[in-house]
């Protein structure tokens, strides 16, 4: 049967041709024993991967040197066509390397070298949880081969595995950047751009984060951090009026009524309250106050006391400030 028969016209032009190549003819597809290993004096090492994504599972062997060099690298892949192109170029982008050098190669690495032109992907997004083997299985020959854990490997949790995009990452590119939509988070990390697992529960597998998750929580550190920034600023005398909450514009007007209004007013029998602050949508903030006391009755409440009143908060806190009395 026909390749575009099984997969669809649509879908079969979305892969490369690199990548249609090396499915039919893959270059390194084959198994290094280790009698072949003793003759050329070379260590073999064997690693096992497999995706629970799609059960498709990779075996890499490598034959090292005493300079650490991979001289040599074959694989079996038991999966896909995708899984099987993408397993044939990491193995290609192996030899010659160190180990040490080798253990940096990302899924990223693969599919980049498996596209026919810089901006175009080599696979579909929908099958790119194909071909996301080949950090994990280096990293598992690394690991055998230096005596280490694989998660030694790893400085940081990763979200997004096709990506290699870490939780430390996301959370600095979206605090810097002040991203609010996970496609903007795409746009500057590509974290899920290809198999799109690790946006939100229900992909291809279940995963610790998600970057729905990370956004919300990060924007919430945001909005805290903001608020406290605001308030530690109107405790400093550092926040601009037309910045702050309407509760922190009542306390800002009343603290300026109580050291430098009411005074005034007591002196001659009378006081004042604020009854309601509405931020109008022509830049005004407008205060409504009640008189009391002699103030209430006072012929000149509605007119030199209520002017002396408005100039007393403009000058100290803004000038958008208005003042009625009810």
């Amino acid at each position: 049967m026909a390749k575009n028969e099984l997969l669809g016209g649509a879908l079969w032009d979305a892969y490369s041709k690199k990548v249609s190549e090396r499915m039919d003819n893959p270059t390194h597809l084959g198994v290094i024993t280790q009698e072949e290993a003793d003759k050329r004096g070379l260590k073999l090492i064997v690693a096992d991967y497999g995706a629970e994504a799609c059960g498709d599972a990779v075996r890499l062997y490598w034959l090292v040197d005493s300079n650490d060099i991979i001289v040599d690298a074959k694989f079996k892949s038991f999966g896909c066509g995708t899984a099987i192109a993408s397993s044939d170029m990491m193995v290609e982008l192996c030899l010659g390397k160190k180990v040490q050098e080798a253990v940096k190669i990302t899924n990223i690495d693969v599919e980049k070298a498996l596209r026919d032109d810089p901006d175009t992907p080599a696979v579909p997004g929908q099958k790119m949880h194909c071909s996301v083997m080949a950090y994990d299985v280096i990293k598992k020959a690394a690991a055998l081969y230096l005596g280490k854990n694989p998660e030694d490997f790893e400085d940081e949790i990763i979200v997004c595995e096709c990506a290699r995009v870490s939780l430390g990452t996301l959370k600095e590119v979206i605090k810097l950047n002040d991203l609010k939509s996970v496609e903007e988070i795409t746009e500057y990390t590509k974290a899920g751009a290809f198999c799109k697992s690790c946006i939100k529960p229900g992909g291809h597998e279940e995963r610790e984060y998600y970057l729905v998750d990370i956004l919300k929580e990060v924007r919430a550190e945001m909005e805290e951090e903001s608020l406290k920034a605001k308030a530690d600023a109107q405790i400093h005398g550092d926040l601009k009026f037309t910045e702050m909450t309407t509760v922190q514009k009542i306390k800002a007007i009343e603290n300026t009524i109580d050291e430098k209004i009411r005074p005034m007013l007591m002196m001659d029998g009378g006081n004042m309250e604020i009854i309601d602050l509405k931020n109008g949508s022509d830049g005004y903030t407008d205060v409504y106050i009640r008189y009391l006391g002699a103030c209430s009755g006072c012929a000149s409440s509605a007119t030199g006391t209520l002017f002396a009143i408005e100039s007393v908060l403009q000058e100290n806190l803004d000038s958008s400030i208005r003042v009625f009395p009810v």
